[in-house]
C-alpha cells in the first residue's frame, strides 16, 4: 500500500529577515495533530516533510487515538540575536492553523518554552480544538500540562530529559534482545542538546560506557569513559560542551570525525541525514539508535542492512516528547513525573522489542516493519470553530 501524502505544506516568507519557514500537517486525528518547529538555517520545505511523516508514525507508535502528525521548520540560524523575534513572527503567521488544531512545540533550536510564551503573548496559548477549549475537564488537564512543564525528574525539566531517558530505554532494550549487557558498551553520542544530554545521564545510570560525545564544535573521546556527569553539569547553552571540564586524559578531535571512534553503538541525537552514502561505512557500531529524527538516508540504511547493522528506528525510538504530552493533555497517566517517566520508558520497550521481533523472525529491517506496523491512517480534517 502506497504512502499517504503529506494532508498540507504552507510555506511563510519572513518579512524582516532572510528566514523562510514551513508548517507541514501530514495526517489529523481527531481534528488535531502535533510536531515540534525546528530552526537551523539548512531547513528546507523537503525536511520539513519528512519530518512531518515520520510525526505521522510517531502518533501511531505511541497508540494516539487523538492526534496526528506535523511539523515546522525555520531556515534561520538559531543562535542570531533576532532568533526569537523570527520565531515570534512564523508563529503568527501560522496562528490559522494552530487556531484550527495544529499543535506545534519546540524542536532542534527552538525552546518549546518560548513557543509557549509567544502563544500565550499573540492569545491562543496550548493549542486546541473548540471541542478541547469547551471541555472543564480537559482544561484541568491542560493546566496539569502547565504545572508538569516546570517539574523535574533527576535535575532535568520534564521536556528536556523524557525524550533522551526513552531514547536510552530503545537503546537498552535492543542491546539486550540482542544478548548483551551494559558493562563495558561502548557508546558514541552525536549530539549534546537536551535530548543527547540526558540520554547519556540515562545511559550512564545503567552502565553503558561513553566514549565519544560530538557538539556542534568538536569531539571529545576518551577509551575508558568520559565523566558524563561532570560534561553535563558544565555544558553550555544550546548544547555545546565545555572544553575547560575537559580531563587531561581526553582527546579532543573535529566533530566530523565521531564515526571513526570504536564503539559497540552509534546514536545520532541531532541533525538529519547525518549517516548517509558518503560515510556510511565508516560504522564500526553493531547497533545504530536514532535519538535524531530522520538521521540516516535511504542510501545509507540499504547499507546498513547489507552490512547486518541493526537500527532502533527514530519514530519509535524517539517518541518521549510526544508521549509526554499525550499522556498528560488527555489525561491518560498521572501528572507526576515518575509515572510519566516509567509510562514513557515502559512503551518505547514494548514497541522497540516489537519491532525487533518482528524484524528477527521476518528477516525483514527493522524499519522496514515500523514502517508496517505504524503506517498512519488517512488524515481527517483540521478543528472548524463553531459560532457559539
Amino acid at each position: 500500500m502506497a504512502e499517504n501524502k503529506p494532508y498540507i505544506l504552507v510555506e511563510w516568507n519572513d518579512t524582516e529577515t532572510n528566514a523562510k519557514g514551513w508548517l507541514c500537517a501530514y495526517n489529523f486525528v481527531n481534528h488535531y495533530c502535533g510536531g515540534g518547529t525546528r530552526m537551523h538555517p539548512t531547513v528546507t520545505a523537503e525536511e520539513v516533510v519528512r519530518l512531518a511523516t515520520a510525526m505521522g508514525y510517531k502518533y501511531n507508535a505511541c497508540k494516539s487515538k487523538t492526534t496526528g502528525g506535523c511539523k515546522g521548520g525555520i531556515a534561520y540560524d538559531y543562535k542570531a540575536p533576532d532568533a526569537k523575534d523570527v520565531l515570534r513572527r512564523y508563529l503568527k503567521a501560522m496562528s490559522p492553523y494552530i487556531n484550527a488544531g495544529v499543535s506545534i512545540g519546540g524542536d532542534l533550536g527552538v525552546d518549546y518554552n518560548d513557543v509557549l510564551e509567544i502563544l500565550d503573548e499573540i492569545g491562543i496559548g496550548l493549542p486546541q480544538t473548540w471541542a478541547m477549549r469547551h471541555d472543564p475537564a480537559q482544561q484541568q488537564r491542560i493546566k496539569d500540562h502547565d504545572a508538569v512543564c516546570k517539574m523535574r525528574y533527576d535535575g532535568f525539566l520534564m521536556y528536556d530529559m523524557i525524550t533522551g531517558y526513552g531514547c536510552a530505554a530503545a537503546l537498552d532494550e535492543a542491546w539486550r534482545f540482542k544478548g548483551n549487557k551494559p558493562e563495558g558498551t561502548r557508546v558514541v553520542l552525536q549530539g549534546f542538546g537536551c535530548a543527547g544530554a540526558s540520554l547519556a545521564n540515562s545511559l550512564d545510570k545503567m552502565g553503558y560506557k561513553l566514549v565519544g560525545i560530538a557538539d556542534a564544535n568538536c569531539l571529545v573521546t576518551c577509551e575508558d569513559g568520559l565523566d558524563v556527569k561532570k560534561l553535563i553539569a558544565t555544558r553550555k547553552p544550546k548544547g555545546e560542551l565545555d572544553p575547560a571540564a575537559f580531563a587531561p586524559e581526553y582527546k579532543v578531535r573535529p566533530n566530523t570525525e565521531w564515526l571513526d571512534v570504536d564503539c559497540d553503538i552509534l546514536v545520532p541525537a541531532a541533525l538529519e541525514d547525518v549517516i548517509n552514502i558518503n560515510n556510511v561505512n565508516k560504522v564500526k557500531a553493531s547497533l545504530i539508535v536514532e535519538a535524531a529524527n530522520i538521521p540516516v538516508t535511504a542510501e545509507a540504511d540499504a547499507v546498513l542492512r547489507e552490512k547486518g547493522i541493526d537500527v532502533c528506528v527514530d519514530f519509535v525510538t524517539n517518541m518521549g516528547g510526544i508521549r509526554i504530552y499525550e499522556v498528560v493533555v488527555f489525561g491518560l497517566v498521572k501528572p507526576e513525573p515518575a509515572a510519566i517517566v516509567e509510562d514513557t520508558e515502559s512503551i518505547i520497550r514494548r514497541q522497540t522489542r516489537r519491532v525487533f521481533e518482528e524484524a528477527k523472525r521476518s528477516g525483514r529491517s527493522t524499519r522496514e516493519v515500523a514502517r508496517e506496523l505504524f503506517a498512519p491512517a488517512k488524515s481527517d480534517f483540521p478543528d472548524i470553530p463553531r459560532n457559539n
